[in-house]
């Protein structure tokens, strides 16, 4: 928590300044992202918004931090499901398995026990270091400006909401990802919990996204953020800014695609497809190599 409020409040101190956005390069992505809010927030302006309806979402892995070389909840099943000698190899099942048949208590420490300790393999961090810096400064950004900013992920929604707050200051009642269902129920004692069964409630990824904006919000987002394929139906149903995040940049972080030649990929898969409608409908295209003066907030 301590480390979240420094890096926050080196952001806000930034955006007292100038420039709200120091991490990203000058040039269209920035000013496009600078003149929405400004647009937006300006009671003058055509395109105005009243704050109640500022809502902006985020994909997390690949936008928010990185998924190579697996996503890190992911890794987290892995681990735990060796910590179980679990021989498991579908990974649905995998998932399922280490994230059900106990209560949301205790998947919850399980998590935060986890993330405690694990640390990548390529930066020797721990996962929740390996945040995008230009990514945080514009949750804040976002947030200074009356927008209500929620994570919209592929991955758990218990286990994104376990760091949520701490790591991206995203409270975990404004966290919508896959979810499976609990029950209510009692211990031998008769002291009641959430029982985390093993069956599907929510497959938050693709038409999932938008299905579960409507389910948890109610509203259409007036700025939607994501990377990859799976974010493709949250871009299309934003009403407003979409923007997404090429990963170009194999030497500070990782470049894969396919779109623009780049390596392809089953994580955060980004297709040529893809870049194309982007490009025809307007969408902003973030290249981290072109764009991001730092990735991470640790960069010399």
């Amino acid at each position: 928590m301590k480390k979240y409020l420094l890096v926050a409040a080196l952001i806000i101190s930034s955006l007292q300044a100038d420039d709200p956005l120091p991490s990203w390069k000058s040039g269209k992505v920035k000013q496009a992202l600078l003149d929405f809010i400004n647009n937006t927030t300006d009671k003058k302006s055509p395109k105005y918004i009243p704050e109640a309806e500022r809502i902006a979402t985020f994909d997390q892995d690949g936008t928010l931090w990185v998924e190579h070389p697996v996503y890190t909840q992911l890794q987290y099943c892995l681990d735990h499901a060796k910590s179980k000698s679990s021989q498991e190899q579908d990974l649905e099942k995998l998932a399922m398995q280490t994230s059900s048949g106990m209560s949301v208590a205790q998947f919850q420490k399980d998590v935060s026990s986890w993330l405690a300790t694990a640390k990548h393999p390529r930066w020797q961090r721990p996962y929740t270091e390996l945040t995008y810096l230009p990514m945080q400064e514009l949750l804040t950004y976002f947030r200074a400006s009356g927008y209500k900013t929620y994570i919209v992920t592929g991955g758990g929604q218990d286990f994104v909401r376990v760091y949520s707050d701490k790591v991206y200051g995203i409270p975990p009642e404004q966290v919508i990802g896959t979810a499976i269902s609990t029950k209510f129920t009692y211990d031998t004692s008769g002291k009641p919990y959430l029982l985390k069964e093993p069956n599907l409630l929510l497959n938050d990824n693709y038409a999932g996204k938008p299905e579960g904006i409507h389910m948890m919000i109610g509203r259409r987002p007036k700025a939607s953020f994501g990377n990859s394929t799976g974010d493709k139906e949250m871009l299309e149903y934003v009403d407003g800014l979409a923007l997404i995040v090429l990963h170009d940049d194999a030497e500070r972080e990782y470049a894969y695609g396919p779109a623009q030649n780049l390596p392809d990929t089953e994580i955060g898969t980004f297709t040529q497809e893809l870049y194309n409608e982007a490009k025809a409908k307007g969408w902003l295209i973030v290249s981290m190599k072109s764009d991001w003066k730092k990735i991470f907030s640790f960069e010399e």
